[in-house]
């Protein structure tokens, strides 16, 4: 029975609709397919080799006791010997001069202000030499720069220019002592004390660690570390001066300070400068009751054995190489790409300090190379070390054949 116009017409509506659906519908597909978002592409990272390195073992002096430390490393090293506070002779100079400067203070390569010492500062003199203390000449009318009576003080350790230097500062020892009290405590020394300013009196005592410190602070500051650091000096008026500190200029060391008394003993704070790798590394320490208070030769031959045994505890390690490979990438239509280090890195190490890694890389939908995809991070001690790992080749788009292809593997 043929179709009425009616039955045709509403065929031909429904076709048209069905036609236009599918039409509709593959605009749709076709668009959301090739607009959605790619899947990331998750990486398979390595992680960095362990690094360890040998335990140093330090040669220790037979007697006393003592300290290192390092520049830029926390703390101590390594001790021997009782570590409680003892009478520090005149390594408490080194307080003084340091006390001295935080009221007093000489820019870099300057003088700092002049000095006219008095018949007082005569008076201090005898009264330092009744008591047998190291002393330097000094005359009224005398005309030094700060920066030459801290020399006066430092290398010859004279006793009476830290007196008059103090009173010169403070007004008067007795101020002096109160700042120099409030000082050590601001700097963390609290097993320190001074009760004068020349380590004369047994009270001016410290412990090895509080010494190690000090002397980082010794060195740290430019006018100390450039007077000390000196075998001799010419000072107007008095003439040349010399270094009680004779180990000066021989195995590395370049300062700091001398230190003898009966009680004492022989003692010596001390710095050396030494190049490890591509850093150079300041050891700083302190030996306390060396025998030898004569000339000091044991307690140096002591000093310098101490620092032959330390210097190969120091390593330059390298950590990481630029281009070294820690990730791979393998997008699911192909592409591929490496995640490597974006520059060397290295470590100044001590002794045995462990050395932890970890590698981290991002997932990723498309990438260009040098794109960061993560970071491989070195902890050195309480140090840490981060290395940006950069992408080596890109993952493109897919293109359009491989995402009409794969529609359920598009984020929708």
């Amino acid at each position: 029975m043929p179709l009425t116009r009616r039955q045709i017409y509403r065929r031909r509506r429904i076709a048209v609709g069905i036609a236009l659906l599918l039409v509709i519908t593959g605009i749709v597909y076709t668009s959301t397919t090739l607009t959605a978002a790619v899947p990331a592409t998750a990486a398979t990272v390595t992680q960095p080799a362990a690094i360890t390195e040998p335990a140093v073992q330090l040669a220790w002096p037979g007697y006393g006791r003592g300290a290192i430390g390092a520049v830029g490393f926390d703390g101590v090293l390594g001790s021997y010997g009782d570590q409680s506070a003892a009478p520090m002779a005149s390594i408490t100079k080194v307080v003084t001069a340091l006390v001295i400067l935080d009221a007093k203070p000489i820019p870099p390569t300057e003088e700092g202000p002049s000095i006219t010492y008095t018949d007082a500062d005569v008076d201090i003199y005898y009264d330092e030499v009744a008591q047998g203390a190291s002393v330097a000449p000094v005359r009224n009318g005398l005309v030094l720069s700060e920066k030459q009576s801290l020399a006066m003080m430092l290398l010859p350790s004279a006793g009476n220019y830290s007196i008059s230097l103090a009173t010169w500062a403070y007004g008067s020892v007795d101020a002096y002592l109160a700042a120099a009290g409030a000082w050590l405590t601001a700097h963390g020394l609290t097993g320190t004390k001074v009760v004068d300013t020349s380590g004369l009196d047994d009270g001016s005592a410290s412990t090895p660690t509080d010494l190690v410190a000090l002397a980082k602070l010794a060195n740290a500051d430019a006018t100390v570390s450039s007077i000390v650091s000196q075998p001799t000096a010419e000072i107007p008026g008095v003439g040349t001066i010399e270094n009680t500190d004779k180990l000066l200029g021989t195995a590395g060391v370049d300062g700091i300070k001398t230190g003898t008394n009966d009680n004492a003993g022989a003692c010596l704070l001390f710095s050396a400068d030494y190049t490890v790798g591509s850093h150079t590394v300041t050891v700083v320490g302190v030996v306390l009751g060396g025998k030898d208070m004569g000339d000091h030769s044991v307690l140096n031959q002591s000093v310098a054995t101490l620092l032959a045994s330390a210097v190969p505890g120091f390593h330059d390690v390298p950590l990481v190489k630029a281009g070294d490979r820690f990730a791979e990438y393998s997008s699911e239509w192909g592409d591929g790409v490496t995640a490597v280090a974006a520059e060397n890195a290295s470590a100044l190490t001590w002794s045995d300090t462990p050395i932890t890694s970890k590698a981290v890389a991002r997932p990723v939908q498309t990438v260009r190379a040098g794109d960061q995809l993560g970071t491989l991070t070195f902890t050195v001690g309480s140090d840490t070390t981060t290395v940006k790992l950069v992408a080596k080749g890109s993952i493109e788009d897919p293109g359009t054949f491989w995402r009409l292809g794969h529609p359920g593997e598009l984020a929708g």
